[in-house]
Formats: C-alpha cells, structure tokens, sequence
C-alpha cells in the first residue's frame, strides 16, 4: 500500500492543534467540494481531504496513524507489522461502519490502517459548521418575436445536481417561467433562487435564462426597434404612393413620398417593440426600389421614352452640392 501523508494532504504541520486540523479542512472542503468546483480532479481531491481529515480529527485515530505511518516517506510501500491484519475496530472507532460499504471511498493505505469501510457521518457532520451560497447558472431560451412582443409562459426543464442526504444526484425539474413583454435579445431573466443548490444548508444560486429571439420572416430587431423591408417599383418611388404595411399588431397604411431612396428609413413610431419601463420603439420601413427584368413591348417603348425627355444623371446626382 502507498504511504498517504495526511498532514500535506490538508496543509498543516504533524503538531498542528485540533482546532487548525479543523480549520484546515474546512477551508479546503469549500475549495473542492463537487457542487461547488468543476475541475476534473475535484471529487478526487474532496475525497482525499475528508480521508484526511477523517483520521486526524480524531486523536486515538491520529495516534494509530503517526505509529504506523511516521517511518514511511510518501511514494513507499507500507507493509503493516506482524499481526496487523487481525486486528479489528468497531463502533468504538468513532462514526465508522467497518461492515462493508463504498469500497471506493477511502485508499486502500487508510482501510489498511483502520479498516475496510465508510465514514457513517464523519466528515459531512463537520460540514454543517459552514454553510455555502450555491453556484449561479444560467442557460439559453430561444423565442419567437412574436412571444417576445408580447410576452409568454415557458416551462423550463433542468438537469441540475441536488443533494440528498451526504451524496449529490441528478435530477430533472420544470420550473414555469414568465417571459415579460419587450424582452431583448440577449437580456438575461434572472430567476431568484432556481441555480445550483446551496452547500451546507446555504441560499441556492440563481438561474438566468439568457434569451435569443430567433429570426423572422418580416421583421429585423435591433433593440427595442424592428426594421421591415418595403419593396418599390421605380414610378412608385418616383412619383409615391401608399402601401400596406404590416406591424406586430396589424396593418398600417404607409404613405410614401415622391422621390424616396433605395436605402431610406421611414420611421414609424410606437410600433416597436414594447419598452419595459413603458412605451414602445419604432418600426422602420426600409425601402428597396425592385426593377422589373422583363418588360412588355409598351412598357419598353414608355422607358425609352422617359430616356430620351429625362435629364437625371444618377450618376452625377450624388455629387451634386
């Protein structure tokens, strides 16, 4: 069996008191407790700590550990004296059930010592001392525009680790959401107590449910603004019209000025997106003059008309002034 130096394992000196055993691991079990530190090695490392602190705690067990582990340097191998092999510990240990248990759960350096078997408490009783916040969370919610306009209820279905006695399982949960009206993209909605499960009877964490709205056949967000394209013929452009325009809550009738741009906003107020603190964005009509790719026999004979009578240089327009 390899040597396990329990006193570098919690940091601490072999004459470090009681009290800075108990200082030691506490700060390293809210270092590497699992629900609380992600790294690969976590589980591993928060078991080494409590395997620790398992023996050192206890001054019979601590005394048990420095006779029979103080002469070996840590990487040898540790043959246990003559004998040793029939020496048994009950109840009298203290907290430990030597019947069996999570073979998995201490080295086989600390069954050698103290026998095969779990700590019944143990560790996780000491924990109770402190208490941790759990770990905020967050996670992606795609929405229609029109659910984010006017607002929607969701039901959110979560995978999250949750303790059940000393031990932490996955389990599955829904939590019904309100999604408010005028939500943004982007916006994360925070839902108070809903995150990772505190430590040690410690506030759970938030949830936060970062929102994507997902593209639109019409419309285009930016903000609390939508912008829609309104397609023109080129008299229509030129001389103006009045066209149907639809918004997120019906349809509008859009006057059009002679003269208007490819390119040009017309903005139309109030009929955005809804402003959470009251009132709503705009709508743009963004306009794209469509030229026709075939004309009819008069249609091509009316454009060459207007060439030879026009006197409007495109080309020269945009220098003008």
């Amino acid at each position: 069996m390899e040597y396990k130096d329990y006193y570098k394992a919690l940091g601490i000196k072999k004459d470090a008191t009681q009290k800075e055993v108990q200082a030691a691991y506490r700060k390293l079990a809210r270092k590497w407790h699992p629900d609380v530190n992600k790294k690969p090695d976590a589980e591993d490392k928060f078991k080494e700590i409590n395997e620790a602190y398992e023996v050192l705690k206890d001054p019979e067990k601590r005394k048990r550990y420095d006779t029979y582990g103080a002469n070996w340097r840590e990487g040898q191998q540790y043959s246990p004296p003559p004998g040793w092999e029939h020496v048994q510990y009950g109840d009298g240990m203290g907290g430990f059930d030597f019947s069996g248990g999570d073979a998995g759960q201490f080295s086989d350096f600390f069954e050698g010592l103290f026998g095969r078997g779990r700590a019944r408490g143990g560790a996780s009783q000491d924990m109770q001392g402190w208490a941790m916040r759990g770990q905020d969370q967050e996670t992606d919610i795609d929405l229609t525009l029109e659910e984010a306009y006017h607002g929607t209820k969701r039901v959110i279905r979560l995978q999250q680790m949750e303790q059940e006695g000393s031990q932490y399982v996955p389990k599955s949960r829904e939590i019904n959401v309100n999604i408010p009206a005028g939500v943004m993209d982007g916006k994360r909605i925070r839902l108070s107590g809903q995150g990772g499960t505190g430590v040690g009877g410690g506030p759970n964490g938030d949830l936060y449910l970062k929102v994507h709205i997902t593209p639109h056949q019409l419309f285009t967000v930016n903000g609390s603004n939508l912008e829609t394209e309104v397609q023109l013929s080129p008299w229509e452009a030129a001389l103006g019209t009045k066209v149907e325009l639809t918004t997120m809550t019906g349809e509008v009738n859009l006057t059009i000025p002679a003269g208007v741009q490819s390119g040009q906003k017309l903005r139309l107020r109030d009929k955005g997106m809804p402003i959470p603190k009251g009132g709503h964005g705009d709508l743009y009509a963004v306009i794209k003059i469509v030229v026709p790719k075939k004309l009819s026999e008069e249609e091509q004979e009316l454009f060459e008309q207007l060439s030879r009578v026009s006197a409007f240089e495109p080309r020269s327009a945009g220098k003008e002034g």
